[in-house]
């Protein structure tokens, strides 16, 4: 007989049941048939003793069956189905094996449903996290971006697409793009390249706002699932307004170059020629014939030295040598370089008297550029007789000094006056006053305001005479800074 012989097993411990229980029903019997019938003490007592050996013979196996029950119990609560077919392998071990395997089956199915659930939970917290980290990014781009979907509706649109098309994303999304968006070109392109399902094209926008107009670099990608469905159109809004801005700074400085180059060299050119063609047949032809060459010589060497002063600035490879120096000392010494040239035109020059503390953190040959370069446009501009005044003004509370030059010059028309200092701009009214480059004045600026970190300014009226100026920074202030 096997373990596995559940119905055998049943037999067998039902016959014992019987067996036992037979013996103490009839030695009870016997006991109490013996007693009446008279049969002896010794018959009754035997009877007896069979009986009670019959209930002791049922009691034994109902502990037993109680102690397997017990058994498989804990077999069963420690997860342990082997040990439930122990000592005896009857049904109920048995059943309690399968009961326990089948248990231990679906536990397993459950832990296993638990894992699958957090991992789940993970990779939703995760990817929730991505999707916010990647809102963080798009919301952060500079660039404009701007997403519809396949039917032209507003998905997606980033700060800066908010701000160019004056519009909010949260408050529009799912609208028809064409509505929500103030600019028909614009969202005729988006159609465009919904419709025609092109993957990538650029294109140059012109976007007026409140302030000025403003240039984009448009590009516009059409996104399309595998059965060639369009899904979304991206576009990205790059401003080029400032790189249009430079490109055409640019332009005008090689033409203004080109132009201030072209006349000097034209100049030599005709006078070497005329003196090769034996034009000048005199002493005095010939010197004057040359000194026309020199001095237009000269022009184009100022106007070369004047470009390379202010590329270097402007790139920073210009080599500064800083000291601490003397304002009035530098004025006195640029008046008297100027004086000569001022007194062809009869003008009088005007020194400013001698300041205690006024000294400045600066390189002398720049500063000294400077006031020259104002002092020189001054006389320029000054008719006959007129009066130059060099003045300069500490400004204790603020750290600053102040160094202005006013003439009784022509003066500058208004609309002029703000752009004296940019390259190459010369005032169209006095053009016929006096010649120049256009950049003296720039390089001023670029003087001042670059490498000394001082500022430049200009006050004019027309037929009264024009004041120019700058301010820098005291010595003890600028020497503080720099340490």
């Amino acid at each position: 007989m096997t373990t596995d012989d559940p119905k055998r097993v049943f037999q067998r411990t039902r016959v014992v049941d019987a067996a036992c229980i037979g013996a103490a029903a009839l030695g009870l019997i016997t006991a109490v048939l013996v007693g009446a019938g008279g049969w002896g003490a010794m018959a009754a007592i035997c009877g007896l003793m069979i009986g009670l050996a019959g209930l002791g013979a049922l009691a034994m196996r109902l502990w037993s069956l109680l102690g397997r029950i017990e058994r498989l119990s804990r077999c069963v609560v420690q997860d342990r189905p082997s040990q439930a077919r122990c000592r005896g392998g009857d049904a109920a071990a048995v059943l309690a094996n399968q009961v326990a395997e089948c248990l231990g089956r679906a536990i397993d199915k459950a832990e296993q449903a638990r894992q699958r659930q957090d991992a789940l939970t993970i990779e939703n917290q995760l990817l929730i996290r991505q999707k916010n980290a990647a809102e963080q990014i798009l919301q952060r781009i500079p660039d404009a971006v701007i997403v519809s979907d396949g039917f032209g509706r507003l998905v997606l649109a980033n700060a800066a697409a908010e701000k160019i098309f004056d519009f909010k994303a949260d408050r529009v999304r799912g609208q028809a793009l064409v509505d929500q968006v103030p600019h028909p070109e614009f969202a005729g392109l988006m159609a465009h390249s919904r419709q025609s399902k092109i993957p990538c094209v650029k294109h140059e926008l012109d976007i007026a706002d409140a302030d000025q107009g403003r240039t984009f670099d448009c590009i516009i990608s059409c996104l399309c699932d595998e059965r060639g469905e369009v899904v979304s159109v991206v576009a990205v809004l790059h401003d080029i307004t400032r790189e249009k801005e430079v490109s055409r700074m640019k332009n005008d400085f090689v033409s203004h170059v080109s132009h201030e180059l072209k006349t000097p060299l034209a100049s030599i050119n005709a006078y070497a020629e005329m003196l090769v063609d034996g034009e000048a047949r005199d002493e005095e032809s010939i010197r004057h014939f040359c000194s026309i060459i020199q001095s237009q010589a000269q022009r184009l060497n100022r106007l070369i030295e004047d470009i390379l002063n202010i590329s270097r600035i402007e790139s920073g490879l210009v080599k500064v040598d800083k000291k601490t120096l003397s304002v009035a000392l530098l004025i006195h010494e640029a008046v008297d370089m100027i004086r000569s040239y001022a007194q062809e035109k009869n003008i009088t020059l005007e020194e400013p008297a001698a300041i205690l503390y006024d000294q400045v953190y600066a390189d002398k040959d720049m500063l000294q550029q400077v006031i020259i370069n104002l002092l020189s446009n001054a006389v320029k501009y000054t008719p006959q007789g007129g009066t130059i005044a060099v003045a300069a003004e500490v400004n204790d509370l603020d750290g600053l000094i102040r160094v202005t030059v006013k003439d009784t010059g022509v003066g500058i028309p208004p609309e002029d006056v703000e752009h004296v200092f940019d390259k190459f701009y010369r005032v169209e009214a006095n053009k016929n006053v006096a010649k120049g480059t256009g950049l003296g004045l720039n390089l001023v600026k670029q003087i001042v305001e670059k490498v000394h970190d001082g500022t430049v300014f200009v006050e004019s009226t027309v037929g009264q005479g024009s004041t120019f100026g700058f301010t820098l920074p005291l010595g003890a202030a600028e020497m503080a800074a720099t340490r």
